[in-house]
């Protein structure tokens, strides 16, 4: 994306290069409170590259970004968020522009939109309406779609969704008593979508294979990364919220170990609190999984903002990323995009991922060329090995149910029959639950189980 020219003196708006294909003009905004004197912000984002996130949602949705710009703010205005002089500057952009839509890249009361609306004569949206058009266009499954109803709801009840075509400020009329019980139909056909995604999930528990989940911030190469190891073919595409549905593929790793790997919706910054909450339902697959893949885009200039964003994300969904099962660190920081950097910084970063100790050393790869990704397999593999334990068993010839019960429960490494007697020897791997399990359903002693390397 090209930079944006910005007069620092007088904050002016200045012109964006538009995409070939959108539905709507629009400008956007990015206000920006001047900092305090003396206060230092740690890995906090620079306004343009704030104004670069806002103004690629907007394009996510095809709108026609004819201008956008950033606004610095010494305090903010109850009415109108924005000073008069501002409010009166964009108002004659938005004339000059015939611009439909104006995005503000913050959160607006809805005394806010409406003011703004009346004074810009144009369709007003906040950043919590901007990401409820894109989930709305991209799910696609039945629990993604009745999400996003869920939340249209919500957010119509303040009057700020829809604003291509919905139903703009007559919503604030509509009667609340009719929209809570759109609202209770909506959670009750998500509840049993819920229960359904839940006996899923118990089907997979019994399959013996570990769910190794991809997140990271959008945009940051996640289902590339997918595609890359799994052979499939997600939309992968240069744009935020490309995937807002998950996936899982089953993915055999370079010494025989089966996975699940599941991509996920990314994460992005000052996401709202109810989606939030919402996220538990689509990210459950993340909550359950025994490893985290957190890609980052290393390449960009806010990497170190994107990762806190993600860990603090990670954290109001009770994950842990640090901590495991056992104290281990479930998590496997997967630096992408090298590709794009040059020597220098490669190197930079290449011994800065060496000093890190061995158990949270980063990974880099380029998911687009493929670098990296034996790497990043070996690291997988060593990971879940690494809390699995190894069960050798011996089996007579006729017991063809303790096979088959093992090949169920257990990951099965090794299997051989002995010509002579046709007695089975089998090497399996499972998670201490399971190696209890073994152990009293064929009365093994604990000298025939050891840990999985």
């Amino acid at each position: 994306m090209e930079p944006r020219r910005r007069d620092t003196r007088a904050d002016r708006l200045s012109p964006a290069v538009p995409p070939s294909s959108t539905t709507g003009r629009a400008l956007v905004v990015e206000p920006s409170l001047r900092r305090a004197p003396g206060r230092i912000a740690t890995a906090e984002r620079t306004p343009d590259a704030k104004l670069d996130e806002a103004v690629g949602l907007a394009r996510a949705i095809d709108l026609d970004v004819e201008q956008s710009g950033i606004v610095m703010l010494n305090a903010l205005r109850p009415a109108t968020y924005l000073g008069k002089g501002k409010v009166e500057e964009i108002a004659g952009l938005v004339k000059t522009h015939e611009a439909g839509v104006v995005v503000m890249d913050c959160a607006l009361s809805p005394v806010q939109q409406r003011n703004l609306e009346k004074a810009w004569n144009a369709k007003v949206v906040d950043r919590t309406g901007l990401i409820l058009e894109i989930f709305g266009r991209r799910a696609r499954t039945r629990e993604g779609a009745l999400l996003v109803r869920s939340w249209t709801h919500l957010e119509r009840q303040r009057g700020g969704f829809g604003f291509l075509g919905g139903p703009g400020e007559t919503q604030l009329e509509a009667d609340r008593r009719i929209i809570e019980e759109r609202l209770a139909k909506i959670e009750g056909e998500l509840a049993k979508v819920k229960r359904t995604r839940a006996l899923h999930r118990e089907s997979r528990r019994r399959v013996p294979y570990p769910i190794v989940a991809l997140v990271g911030y959008t945009n940051a190469g996640k289902s590339t990364l997918f595609n890359r190891m799994t052979q499939a073919s997600v939309l992968s595409a240069d744009m935020l919220f490309a995937t807002l549905d998950p996936t899982l593929r089953a993915v055999d790793l370079p010494h025989g170990a089966r996975m699940i790997l599941s991509d996920t919706v990314g994460f992005i910054s000052d996401l709202p609190t109810m989606l939030v909450a919402a996220f538990r339902a689509t990210l459950e697959e993340v909550i359950e999984a025994d490893v985290i893949l957190h890609v980052r885009d290393v390449s960009h200039e806010d990497a170190e903002a994107q990762l806190h964003d993600v860990e603090k994300i990670l954290a109001q969904l009770g994950i842990d990323a640090h901590n495991g099962a056992d104290n281990r660190p479930m998590i496997i920081e997967v630096w992408n995009k090298i590709d794009r950097l040059d020597t220098t910084e490669r190197t930079r970063l290449e011994n800065l991922a060496g000093r890190r100790p061995a158990a949270e050393r980063p990974v880099l790869v380029s998911a687009t060329t493929g670098e990296g990704i034996d790497t990043l397999d070996g690291a997988i593999e060593a990971r879940l090995a690494a809390g699995r334990l190894l069960i050798e068993l011996e089996l007579d010839p006729a017991d063809g149910a303790g096979v088959s019960w093992l090949h169920r429960h257990t990951e099965v490494i090794r299997k051989t029959v002995d010509r002579d007697s046709g007695r089975i020897t089998m090497t399996v791997r499972a998670d201490a639950a399971k190696a209890k399990a073994v152990r009293a359903k064929f009365h093994l002693s604990r000298s025939l189980v050891g840990e999985g390397e």
